[in-house]
């Protein structure tokens, strides 16, 4: 069985990722702190349970961290109708699906979030499983939602989509390799240091490359921070067999 695929969804299938950045300055701002929009985008793909922590303090966090998140959520919700996917996500999953990888839709998001990106993508015919902030203790970096998308799957072999250096980490916490996307802002090597074996430039390029992946190789036989095989380097860069690399660059 080919290893099963675990999608991120915000930032990677859905455009989402600013408008969760201004979200979060208003909602902060309601609560009297101040922190510039770029800080707070660094941090996206970071679940709320650890987020207002890490752009301001623990004590911002103990002190006004629920209301915080609670604000966040009512002002995410008044821009989620401005969110749409990106060009090429449900042909990736169906790319994935008519190849034989179990799919999973690993979120953090509110149930509500969820059931609304299920529609935007109409996923759920396509999708095996998805996740939402109800199953999880902590979210990313921490490596639960990536082991709460597996045990949907009913396998420890599966490979990581993301979109965020946060989503790279908790898919080698969670001893999975990691395929990375351009789409939620991070630079390749902010996402190749963080642990992704393959970065690419879009959602389509991903889908042409696929087979440049731990998805196009046996389960098991890349470990995170390893290669995904013979020829595969990421953005679609190839070996001549001589020690050099070519960029290919997507048509």
């Amino acid at each position: 069985m080919p290893p099963a695929a675990v999608l991120d969804v915000d930032g990677t299938l859905v455009d989402t990722n600013y408008h969760h950045a201004i979200a979060w300055y208003r909602a902060l701002r309601q609560h009297h702190v101040t922190v510039p929009i770029w800080r707070i985008h660094r941090h996206i793909g970071m679940g709320g349970d650890q987020l207002v922590a890490a752009v301001s303090s623990k004590e911002v966090e103990e002190e006004r961290g629920d209301g915080i998140r609670a604000a966040q959520h009512d002002l995410y919700m008044d821009l989620i109708g401005e969110t749409a996917p990106f060009a090429g996500a449900r042909e990736l999953l169906r790319s994935l699906k008519q190849r034989g990888h179990t799919l999973v839709l690993a979120s953090s998001a509110q149930p509500d979030e969820v059931d609304h990106y299920l529609d935007l993508l109409d996923a759920r015919g396509l999708a095996d499983g998805w996740t939402t902030s109800a199953d999880v203790a902590k979210t990313k970096p921490e490596p639960d939602l990536v082991l709460a998308a597996l045990e949907q799957a009913g396998t420890d072999q599966a490979v990581l989509i993301g979109d965020s250096t946060w989503d790279c980490e908790a898919a080698e916490r969670a001893g999975v390799p990691a395929v990375a996307i351009l789409t939620g802002g991070f630079s390749e090597q902010e996402l190749r240091d963080a642990g992704a074996v393959a970065v690419f430039d879009s959602l389509q390029t991903l889908n042409q490359g696929l087979n440049d992946t731990p998805l196009g190789v046996p389960s098991g036989a890349v470990q995170p921070g390893g290669h995904p095989g013979r020829g595969a380097h990421g953005r679609g860069d190839q070996a001549d067999g001589h020690g050099n690399t070519h960029r290919r660059v997507a048509g």
